[in-house]
């Protein structure tokens, strides 16, 4: 990874999209935090807030230390890994993607997902954008990462995940998305950036 392409569209490693927006008009203050479960990926933590017009409201948080997803490209097509989703109760065809380690770089990350559940090395990785997954109850964010000029090597997975690997036209991930196999917000919106890219040249 040390050929890779440093193309941050913004900073990410403040576990934030560009400076956070404010409307004081709409703010809500903490009173208090009451942690309710602390497991091996999140927390969950319900929060008395002071809401705008002076009354209070109970608001129910996960906390989740970020993750990152790759839109990697292979000769005109993208990778794709098929894996059960207990939360679903299926499989789903998803781009890589996995959480962030503690104080890890997010475009580190990205590189050791990608090496991990695919086996492919990337020499050019384009941060494409950051964004939240579920703003309404989780603090969860998601960085997007462009994978291009690919070298194939071993896959590493982790001990208890089981993928299967292969790889998809535009035309046939649309399908995908058409018949429900993909249906996940990050692989949805990668799929879109794809064919931005096609149509266009660029991301």
């Amino acid at each position: 990874m040390n050929d890779q392409t440093n193309e941050q569209v913004n900073n990410p490693t403040n576990n934030a999209p560009r400076k956070p927006y404010a409307n004081p008009a709409l703010e809500e203050k903490t009173v208090s935090t009451q942690p309710i479960f602390e497991g091996k990926v999140i927390t969950v933590q319900v929060d008395t807030v002071e809401l705008p017009d002076g009354s209070t409201g109970k608001r129910e948080i996960v906390k989740h230390p970020g993750a990152v997803a790759v839109l990697a490209l292979h000769e005109g097509k993208m990778l794709v890994v098929d894996q059960y989703r207990q939360a679903m109760g299926r499989c789903e065809v998803e781009i890589p993607a996995g959480k962030l380690e503690r104080g890890e770089d997010p475009m580190e990350a990205a590189g050791r997902e990608l090496r991990e559940e695919t086996g492919y090395t990337a020499k050019s990785l384009k941060l494409l954008h950051s964004f939240y997954t579920s703003p309404g109850f989780a603090d969860e964010i998601i960085h997007l990462y462009a994978a291009e000029d690919l070298e194939r090597g071993e896959m590493e997975p982790d001990e208890d995940e089981f993928l299967e690997l292969f790889e998809v036209t535009l035309e046939e991930a649309h399908t995908l998305i058409r018949e429900g196999r993909i249906s996940d917000a990050k692989t949805i919106l990668a799929v879109y950036a794809w064919q931005l890219r096609q149509q266009t040249g660029r991301f």
